[in-house]
């Protein structure tokens, strides 16, 4: 009896060899060019809203398509817009009012007088977006 005790305690006590992780890993390849950043927020926006209304469409979006290779996904830009979000930098207007002129591909004018408050909104939320995507290296 007392074998099989000690046996068991052995047995038991020994620590089990943890199972290895599956590594899903899957690097980018490497690109052939060199990716050219946005001159701005507003371009990286607009080209956000671009592939995303081509992703509603049913494309498939990449950084490296289109006629200059990005240094980011679409999903990097909307990614950064929800982090000012969260950390209250932008409020819902501006939400609103970069989704609605983004899904128009347009930038509203100061010059109208309906679009005065909404150029404001505009020009705040693109600043700020600016700074984070410039820290990035998605703008220059």
């Amino acid at each position: 009896m007392a074998a099989c005790v000690y046996y068991m305690f052995r047995f038991c006590s020994q620590p089990k060899e943890a199972a290895m992780p599956i590594e899903r890993y899957a690097p980018r390849p490497i690109p052939l060019v060199e990716a050219v950043p946005f001159a701005s927020a507003e371009e990286a926006w607009l080209w956000y809203c671009q592939c995303q209304i081509a992703r509603n469409d049913g494309a498939r979006i990449e950084s490296q398509m289109g006629d200059y290779p990005r240094p980011c996904t679409p999903d990097d830009i909307y990614r950064a817009v929800d982090r000012l979000y969260r950390f209250r930098l932008i409020d819902r207007p501006h939400l609103i009012i970069l989704a609605d002129y983004g899904s128009r591909l347009a930038v509203p004018s100061p010059a109208q007088a309906d679009q005065v408050k909404a150029s404001i909104l505009w020009d705040e939320a693109l600043d700020r977006l600016t700074t984070l995507l410039r820290a990035k290296g998605i703008v220059l």
